[in-house]
């Protein structure tokens, strides 16, 4: 079943900054410059949208309440998705009310990205490892990335056009059920199987992935995503 299918690409988009760091703002009716922490906002994915804040911008002052400029469009770099967010403000202790400016979008009339990191970022928790698989699959060319319709029995099930993936955000490891679960499902749904684990699988459950011919990567706390088996290595080619 892998490689019959022609993968369509997914949306060029840059990788998502997990690691936030604050951004310098600049009040224009005091000069001071203060610090903002931009929030983490849960795409329908799973993985966090950070919006894309200007660093040392020129906050602008809130005159007045506008809905349209309230809200602000951002797509998600993991599955593509465009949201509109409310635009965040940032309140200077002389008592401004700041807007604070975003980064433009890379052509006119488009949606900006959010942000990018400096480098991998460290798997802590499930939802890491969920935002670390989902990752991987856009740079494997999958766009459209989201939950599954359909829960796995165990962990987190993530899916995009012709593609299912069954992500175990726990240490827990696979077993022969959670691999062979994800093959059936993915063979009704006339998808490719992927899996991936933090914990490792069972010898039986990498023995059945190999027979299966299912995917299997390793999610490393450094953020690293490693092929565990033969298959999982011609998706990376």
């Amino acid at each position: 079943m892998m490689g019959a299918r022609p993968r369509a690409r997914g949306p060029s988009v840059k990788v998502l900054e997990h690691v936030m760091a604050s951004v310098a703002v600049t009040c224009p009716v005091c000069r001071r410059v203060g610090s903002h922490l931009p929030p983490e906002l849960p795409c329908a994915c799973g993985v966090p949208v950070v919006l894309p804040l200007v660093d040392g911008g020129m906050g602008e002052p809130v005159e007045r309440r506008d809905w349209g400029e309230e809200w602000l469009a951002v797509r998600c770099v993991a599955c593509g998705r465009t949201t509109r967010w409310p635009r965040p403000a940032y309140g200077c202790p002389c008592g401004t009310l700041l807007r604070l400016a975003v980064e433009a979008a890379g052509a006119p009339g488009s949606v900006p990205l959010a942000r990018r990191p400096g480098g991998l970022a460290p798997i802590r928790s499930a939802r890491d490892a969920v935002t670390a698989a989902a990752l991987h699959l856009g740079r494997l060319g999958h766009g459209e990335i989201h939950r599954a319709a359909q829960p796995a029995p165990a962990g987190v099930a993530l899916a995009a056009r012709g593609l299912l993936a069954h992500v175990e955000p726990s240490r827990r490891r696979l077993t022969v059920r959670d691999v062979e679960c994800l093959w059936l499902a993915a063979l009704a749904a006339g998808a490719d199987p992927v899996g991936f684990t933090r914990g490792g699988p069972e010898p039986e459950a990498a023995a059945s992935a190999v027979r299966l011919g299912v995917p299997l990567f390793a999610l490393e706390a450094t953020g690293l995503v490693r092929p565990l088996n033969e298959a999982a290595e011609r998706l990376g080619r």
